[in-house]
């Protein structure tokens, strides 16, 4: 495939809402996707320093409407946050088996949860082996990017 295809294809897409393409020309293939630069590797999920520029701007961080309705203690532990605004899902299909459970153990690489993101699922691995202690978002809730998902302790 030509480069200059290739390029076009970047700059198009970049232009556009899609996150995503494949193209196929005879037996060469590309595969050109904007949201490998939107999940960082596993390890990148440890809680960013990102709390601090909220509370000066006035806002709430996402921790404390949960604090708020009874919760005293606040997040401790190892928190695990959303990488990209999208959908929460604990188990890869309605009706299927949740990916972790509340006190269950794991290692550093197990699946989480999922996030849907424009139509994309994406897995969301601990980056740290402990028991999870919460679990702070709802099946099928909206979350936002740097939303803390759960606690690892």
């Amino acid at each position: 495939m030509d480069i200059r295809k290739i390029k076009k294809l970047i700059d198009m897409i970049g232009e556009s809402d899609v996150a995503e393409i494949e193209i196929h020309e005879g037996e060469e293939s590309v595969r050109i996707s904007r949201l490998s630069a939107l999940v960082p590797p596993a390890p990148v999920y440890a809680a960013p320093p990102a709390a601090a520029p909220l509370a000066q701007a006035g806002l709430a961080p996402a921790a404390e409407p949960a604090a708020r309705k009874g919760e005293a203690d606040p997040l401790t532990g190892h928190i695990v946050r959303s990488p990209m605004v999208g959908t929460f899902y604990r188990s890869p299909t309605p009706g299927a088996k949740v990916f972790v459970e509340l006190g269950q153990r794991v290692e550093a690489g197990d699946t989480l949860c999922i996030i849907e993101a424009m139509k994309i699922l994406n897995q969301i691995e601990a980056d740290k082996a402990g028991k999870v202690t919460k679990i702070l978002v709802e099946n099928a809730q909206p979350v936002e990017y740097n939303q803390p998902l759960f606690v690892i302790e």
